[in-house]
């Protein structure tokens, strides 16, 4: 009997534009897909839950498109590198194939993988296929990994372009022998009682027909005005594309080339799309610099702000957490996420600016909170993200550029629609004071059915004092650093 090869799935969801399945079907022998759930590897960054929610339908998804081509997705659950070395001896397997991943646990997983795969003489290939360009590929003109975003994106796009998306596999022979493998539902990732997910269904699509329909919606509503109206929330202006990138049902080589094919076909405005494909150029960064400081996840890039005095009261994560801060564009963003699994980009500068610089609370604890709730919780992503708006990431926003709530409400939800949706108990006071109803009169918030302090909290920090308190830390670890240097 022909020895099979083994194709262990990963954050590559997906059948077409998939380097690493291409390659292992093009061995010629039988092809034995398996998926494992390793909550043992990655250790703290063991996938939330809203992720798992995620998880739980796009294998639904994987598994149903490859039982459509006579396969089957074997899931197996535990340590990857004790499942995938034990599987390829109960099926005599010749080889095993993956994609490649950045983060420190995966690197470390593929390793410990393919020590023991070599003990046993099974060859294992793990190939690119989540990223543009490989992480190690652009470097700067003195051979070092870039450290600001632009001119990392520059030497992007005068590199040769990515190659064009790989056709899915045909005439796949499987291998019809081995374990069963777990059903899906023993893999335990959707809540049980309450099922806090019930509705997500509403908002969200998993799997690579999902990414298809996102993308195409997209390239048809909303492209042409990308720059402007990606940065207001009631619009329905942004790809909501990240949580297929992040689990690969989707490929960015297929986003890269379906928005130039759109605008090539349309004649549109090459600025739009330059716009949306730098934040693909983002999302490159993010992996970039993961791959190249393995510890961004938890420390801070620019050493200095290892002495932060990060002097917030605990009990204020919770009321950010439960978006019950007094700020009407915070909490709607805050229950946005918890009600769908996601959050506005715009929105997530605003409330992790909130968290770190006017409640003076650790980014960390804010990356872990997104960690547990997105569904696009992406480990480069997330930790790049807080690290910019905190200030201590790289290319990072300066430290004095501290957002005014109540100023980024009114300029990007000028009519509150994202507010009245997420903050109903707000929806009836005038435009006016939607964004700040501790200004409103009694009159006005009597007559809107908002009493501050029961119905709607009070601030939990004035804007002004919070600024002030802010700067003076940053101020202080400046004023710090200049003595360790005398």
């Amino acid at each position: 009997m022909t020895q099979p090869t083994i194709f262990w799935f990963r954050q590559d969801l997906r059948l077409a534009d998939h380097p690493a399945l291409t390659a292992a079907v093009a061995t010629g022998n039988p092809l034995l897909a398996c998926y494992v759930l390793d909550d043992v590897t990655p250790g703290e960054w063991a996938m939330g839950g809203a992720s798992r929610w995620w998880l739980h339908h796009s294998l639904a998804w994987l598994q149903g498109e490859i039982e459509a081509i006579g396969g089957r997705l074997v899931l197996l659950k535990g340590a990857a590198a004790v499942e995938i070395p034990a599987l390829a001896e109960a099926v005599d397997a010749s080889a095993v194939y993956c994609s490649r991943q950045v983060e420190d646990w995966a690197v470390r997983q593929e390793e410990e993988t393919g020590d023991l795969l070599a003990a046993q003489e099974v060859a294992f290939e793990r190939i690119e296929g989540a990223l543009l360009f490989s992480p190690e590929e652009l470097r700067t003109g003195a051979g070092e990994p870039f450290k600001v975003f632009t001119p990392f994106w520059r030497r992007a796009l005068t590199s040769p372009a990515p190659p064009t998306p790989l056709q899915r596999p045909r005439n796949i022979t499987f291998h019809k022998g081995g374990p069963k493998g777990l059903k899906l539902d023993a893999l335990a990732l959707t809540p049980g009682k309450p099922d806090w997910a019930a509705h997500w269904g509403d908002y969200w699509q998993p799997g690579s027909e999902g990414a298809r329909k996102s993308l195409r919606k997209f390239l048809d509503k909303a492209l042409d005005d990308y720059d402007e109206s990606r940065n207001h929330p009631a619009r329905q202006a942004t790809s909501r594309l990240s949580p297929h990138l992040h689990f690969g049902e989707v490929s960015p080589r297929q986003v890269w080339y379906a928005v130039h094919a759109h605008c090539n076909k349309h004649d549109a405005d090459p600025h739009q799309r330059d716009k949306f494909l730098s934040e693909l150029g983002w999302r490159e960064f993010s992996h970039h610099l993961l791959w190249h400081n393995p510890g961004m996840a938890t420390e801070p890039f620019n050493t200095r702000f290892e002495q932060f005095p990060w002097l917030g009261q605990p009990e204020h994560l919770e009321r950010w957490q439960r978006g019950m801060t007094g700020y009407p564009i915070v909490d709607a963003g805050m229950r946005e996420l918890w009600h769908t699994g996601y959050m506005h980009n715009r929105v997530r500068m605003v409330v992790a600016s909130f968290l770190t610089k006017h409640l003076l609370l650790p980014w960390q604890a804010g990356e872990r909170w997104f960690w547990d709730t997105l569904v696009d919780a992406d480990l480069a992503n997330n930790a790049c993200g807080w690290q910019w708006v905190a200030g201590c990431g790289a290319d990072a926003a300066p430290y004095f550029r501290i957002f005014n709530p109540t100023l980024q409400g009114k300029r990007f939800d000028a009519d509150g629609a994202y507010v009245k949706r997420w903050v109903p108990e707000l929806a009836e006071l005038p435009a006016k004071y939607l964004h700040e109803p501790a200004k409103a009169p009694k009159d006005v918030l009597e007559e809107a059915g908002v009493t501050l302090g029961e119905t709607y909290p009070h601030p939990i920090v004035e804007h002004a004092a919070a600024r002030e308190a802010a700067l003076a830390a940053y101020a202080s670890l400046k004023e710090d650093q200049g003595a360790r240097a005398n």
